[in-house]
């Protein structure tokens, strides 16, 4: 995710190629405005130090890079969670910081769920069930769910119904309201 794709004023976060190849467009929880701005605030005094160092160029696909040429060293292009070192583009060869590697963030949500103690199997997946199961849970309408998943057919999103301990009608049992 790049700076560009968070949107504070919308409380939306755009999602490039997400799962399924995907683009899509999240809600931003106003839990996570703080640390996302903070985070921000890193990113610009790295960018700012690899800008006087002569480096600063954001890993772009080639055809961005050429479309969009050194404004690839403009912030909006950066990474939210850049890598902690500048590397060698594979294709282009200029310097430039990618993002985090996915086994960084793999590792961290382990070591994270084993902190707290929990038996369940927690994958980066699992918030994405989480969210679809809590929104279900809190009464939303299937077809509200389907589109923020981005899913094609709202039979993908009857699942969640199943998970959630819903009927396909959304009905709980009377014994189960608090």
């Amino acid at each position: 995710m790049r700076l560009k794709d968070i949107d504070f004023e919308n409380r939306t976060l755009f999602i490039f190629r997400g799962k399924g190849k995907k683009d899509r467009v999240c809600i931003l929880p106003k839990i996570a405005i703080d640390p996302i701005q903070q985070q921000m605030c890193h990113v610009r005094e790295t960018h700012a130090h690899d800008l006087s160092q002569g480096l600063g160029m954001a890993s772009l696909p080639p055809s961005l890079l050429k479309k969009f040429g050194t404004s690839a060293k403009q912030l909006h292009w950066q990474f939210l969670f850049p890598s902690i070192h500048c590397v060698s583009h594979p294709i282009n060869g200029y310097l430039c910081r990618h993002h985090i590697d996915p086994t960084t963030f793999r590792k961290a949500l382990k070591k994270a769920v084993q902190k707290a103690t929990i038996t369940k199997r927690i994958t980066a997946h699992t918030f994405r069930h989480s969210f679809a199961t809590n929104l279900l849970r809190r009464g939303h309408d299937i077809r509200t769910v389907q589109e923020l998943l981005g899913h094609t057919d709202v039979k993908t999103t009857q699942i969640y119904t199943h998970v959630a301990g819903l009927h396909q009608t959304g009905v709980q049992s009377p014994m189960d309201y608090s």
